[in-house]
């Protein structure tokens, strides 16, 4: 697994696209999360741009318990919510990839100790997400 400073990334070899897509939406779950958008970046591309590109979605994934307490604690913080997770075909055509939002870059902006401890919460769970792939 390897982290930047606003995600998480890790590199699924071979796995096959569609493959990895069930894989994480299966590990979201697992953790509490569900998949509330899918865009297929890919798609619209082609139908916007007319252009062609590599196979590419952003999940957004929600756990309705955390996502509760940061509202409670900061009615706004929607607008930081979902937690988005991209799955892409590198670029070289060879492999898949995932990278999941840490949340406690995006939800640094809000100084209220509930909402950090809401982060720390969900940046430990998509880490096992990203471990169980």
């Amino acid at each position: 697994m390897k982290s930047g400073d606003y995600g998480y990334q890790k590199e699924l070899g071979d796995v096959d696209f569609d493959e990895a897509v069930e894989r994480v939406t299966e590990a979201l779950s697992n953790e509490g999360f569900g998949v509330l958008t899918d865009i297929d970046v890919k798609g619209v591309f082609k139908k916007k741009l007319d252009k062609n590109f590599r196979d590419y979605r952003i999940l957004g994934a929600c756990n309705p318990n955390l996502a509760f307490n940061a509202i409670q604690a900061e009615p706004d913080i929607g607008a930081l919510l979902p937690c988005n997770v991209v799955v892409q075909r590198s670029e070289d055509g060879g492999g898949t990839r995932v990278t999941l939002l840490k949340p406690s870059a995006m939800l640094a902006m809000v100084d209220d100790e509930a909402v950090g401890d809401v982060a720390e919460d969900a940046d430990a769970r998509l880490q096992r997400v990203l471990e169980s792939l």
